[in-house]
């Protein structure tokens, strides 16, 4: 009896083994897929994860019902990947598979199909299509409907070409009669014709554009680099024309023969080099993210298991998990965003650390982008010997970096100098800029009206009934909503605590500093862009769009447009308020602080001169309003090694987050105090902090408890983690245990 074990798509850690009839025995292979029974009722598409003979113990196998293909649609560097996140992230080869694989492929996936038409092939000579014609004179109306076909299909100028029914009808304005007449008649066929979803446009390729004098000598020094080490970080300033270099490398690879994966951490920053890839390689280049259909991503996988795959795959962070045939450049564009780790649900996987997995895998080279390099990756590169380092300090054309203005919000408040959330220098240097017709960003990374609304009398917030927290208020929409389970609720007229009207909004949001913009500037042009506004599939693009073609004046936006886009156009960007993310309870609080505000200036002047950020914060004598100020990257980061060193954080140590979920909040909180209790007698009392709560303790009304653990970057993660699920185990051995929720965050962010 031939079996197969088979992953199937749910959160289960061992695969399941079923028996094939001996036709199937003789066409299944690893990564096919399978459809099978699981439970009483239910069926579902695995993946084959081994074929053998070895029968398995204590229970009777169940024969899969049918194999959808005969060739695997899951190669086996796929699978090996799989297999590597779900032993470092802790979790089933199942959530793995869920997340890699588009839902289309989870079943029996139609195509589109439409219905074609064609002249049938006893009248494709010219005398037998006189006679056809002939016979319809008197059917004036089928000799018409003839006539069009014949024109659209290009008959005579050496056709026939593809013709859609719907198309014929369209163009000849008939009815269904006269066309079923002429199948009738034998004189046209149909036929089914699938439709590709993916858009193959054609366009004019421009070739590469010259390298200046430091953009060749990055580029010398990363090929001298690959020479040695299969990992390069290079670390450029805004605006340096990284991605000119990482063209000319992934030119070179395509005349090798190979694939190039180009990562981006945002679906935003897709639109802008898709353009600028597409110039030099146009249909070589495939684009697959969240934000295309399900459709549309089977098409793009498919196209990447057959004989004409794309040569260059762009996309965000599950492009990792696409099909390469011989991949050989990697490139993780902005490495240091923490928008490549996936938070919820599992896999939580990091898509730079799992894109450095793929390309050793496949012998590939890694090359790491960004004007800030995360701390891991410098210390890899410059103390730890991981990666090559190459270094690009000038400015495309050699134009200044930008100017950084602090303004002391704090004393500006105190002295009443505020004009709302505006500085008396910010707007006047806003004014300016319109007057000169240039474009400006506004940066404030926290989206909504409002964080949240407070009765001025009693002091009462209005929270989320499924988490704690404070609901933020939409003031477009009139709702407060909940930014973690989806919550939403209309705004109270009254406090339901003391009947106060004076309801008032505290702190502020995207939405709020929209507001603000208009009526401090209503001849400007303003648009928003956050998670509120870019929703639908095309709204990253068709915002960017306006802003590069100069149809918006003014752009404000959260962390997204601080994210590689560039506008030639912006001479000022506005920082509004820098203490939100300076005091953020996180120990990257000051690494991502640099990043977005460096990021963020660096926007402006990137073309035509110097730029201006103006940066508003209460505490300008901060070291690290200085370190942005000055441009000074290497000061923070020598800071915060020589911090986490002491504090044991990454890089010098591992960690790992353990999660513990239920809805009864005393059973949360016992588990979470036992498992610690446990973990320190394993890993010993400096390894292991807890029980503790995170930020938020509830969410989709579960109460979470969470230990951390830090695991030295030298020790083996593989025995940790084995000792990680024994103490698990050993815990569900209480049946009061056993339906909590348990899952493990390994190197969060």
């Amino acid at each position: 009896m031939t079996l197969v074990d088979v992953i199937l798509p749910l959160p289960l850690k061992p695969t399941f083994t079923y028996a094939v009839d001996d036709d199937m025995a003789l066409k299944v292979k690893r990564g096919c897929r399978v459809v099978v029974p699981f439970g009483k009722k239910k069926h579902y598409t695995g993946i084959v994860d081994r074929v053998h003979h070895e029968a398995p113990e204590g229970y009777e196998v169940k024969y899969a019902f049918a194999l959808l293909e005969e060739q695997p649609v899951v190669l086996p560097q796929q699978m090996k990947l799989w297999e590597w996140i779900a032993d470092y992230y802790i979790c089933a080869r199942g959530d793995v598979y869920n997340a890699a694989m588009p839902a289309g492929l989870k079943l029996e996936f139609k195509p589109k199909v439409e219905t074609h038409v064609r002249l049938a092939a006893d009248y494709r000579t010219e005398e037998a299509l006189r006679q056809v014609l002939d016979s319809l004179k008197r059917a004036d109306k089928q000799q018409d409907l003839l006539l069009t076909y014949l024109h659209l299909s290009a008959f005579f100028e050496g056709g026939p070409y593809e013709v859609s029914k719907q198309d014929l009808l369209a163009h000849h304005n008939t009815s269904l009669a006269v066309f079923d007449a002429l199948v009738k008649k034998g004189v046209l066929d149909t036929y089914p014709y699938v439709i590709s979803r993916l858009l193959e446009e054609e366009r004019q390729v421009t070739g590469l554009k010259p390298l200046n004098a430091n953009q060749q000598r990055a580029l010398i020094e990363i090929n001298l680099c690959f020479e040695k080490q299969s990992v390069c970080l290079l670390y450029g300033v805004t605006s340096s024309g990284k991605t000119e270099i990482y063209t000319h490398l992934i030119e070179e690879t395509i005349r090798q023969g190979k694939q190039v994966l180009y990562l981006l951490p945002e679906i935003a920053l897709t639109t802008q080099i898709t353009e600028r890839l597409k110039r030099v390689f146009g249909s070589q280049i495939g684009i697959y993210h969240s934000r295309f259909s399900d459709s549309e991503r089977v098409e793009i996988w498919n196209k990447q298991l057959s004989d004409n795959p794309y040569h260059i795959i762009l996309g965000a962070r599950s492009s990792v998990f696409l099909p390469f045939q011989n991949l050989g450049l990697v490139i993780v564009d902005e490495e240091h965003d923490s928008s490549y780790k996936q938070q919820d649900p599992a896999p939580r996987y990091h898509a730079r650390n799992t894109a450095l997995m793929l390309a050793s895998m496949y012998g590939a080279k890694t090359l790491l982008g960004t004007a800030t390099p995360s701390v891991e990756s410098w210390y890899n590169a410059t103390e730890a010997g991981k990666y090559g380092l190459v270094t690009l300090k000038e400015r495309y054309q050699e134009i200044q970096l930008p100017e950084i203005i602090p303004v002391d919000i704090k004393e500006l408040h105190r002295k009443k100098m505020m004009y709302g959330h505006f500085s008396p220098l910010l707007k006047e240097k806003i004014e300016e800029a319109l007057t000169r017709k240039e474009q400006v960003i506004l940066f404030q990374n926290r989206r909504g009206f409002a964080p949240m609304i407070e009765c001025h009398d009693c002091g009462w917030v209005p929270r989320c009934v499924h988490c704690d927290v404070s609901l933020t208020y939409h003031k477009h929409t009139n709702q407060l909503v909940c930014h973690y389970c989806g919550y939403t609720t209309i705004v109270p007229h009254t406090c339901p605590e003391c009947g106060s009207k004076d309801l008032r909004d505290r702190g502020f949001g995207t939405e709020k500093v929209e507001d603000e913009i208009r009526e401090l500037f209503p001849q400007a042009r303003v648009a928003r862009m956050d998670l509120d506004t870019t929703r639908s599939k095309t709204a990253h693009e068709q915002i960017i769009n306006d802003f590069e073609k100069v149809k918006t004046d003014i752009l404000i936006g959260t962390q997204m447009v601080s994210k590689g886009l560039d506008f030639d156009h912006v001479h000022l960007v506005g920082i509004l308020n820098a203490d939100t993310m300076l005091n953020y309870p996180d120990f990257r609080a000051y690494e991502r602080a640099y990043q977005l505000m460096a990021q963020v200036s660096g926007r402006a002047g990137r073309k035509g001169g110097q730029g201006l950020v103006v940066l508003q914060t209460g505490h300008v004598d901060y070291p690290i309003i200085k370190n942005v100020m000055n441009n000074d990257f290497e000061a923070m980061v020598h800071d915060q090694l020589a911090e986490r060193q002491v504090c044991h954080f990454p890089p010098f140590y591992r960690l790992v987050y353990i999660y513990l979920k239920h809805h009864q909040q005393r059973l949360t909180e016992s588990m979470t105090a036992q498992m610690t209790a446990q973990l320190i007698k394993v890993f010993g009392e400096g390894r292991v902090n807890g029980p503790m709560q995170p930020a938020v303790a509830r969410v989709h009304s579960l109460h979470i408890g969470m230990i951390m653990v830090k695991i030295e970057a030298t020790a083996s993660f593989a025995q940790a983690r084995k000792l990680l699920l024994q103490v698990e185990q050993l815990m569900r051995q209480d049946t009061r245990f056993k339906s909590l929720q348990v899952y493990y965050d390994v190197d969060p962010v």
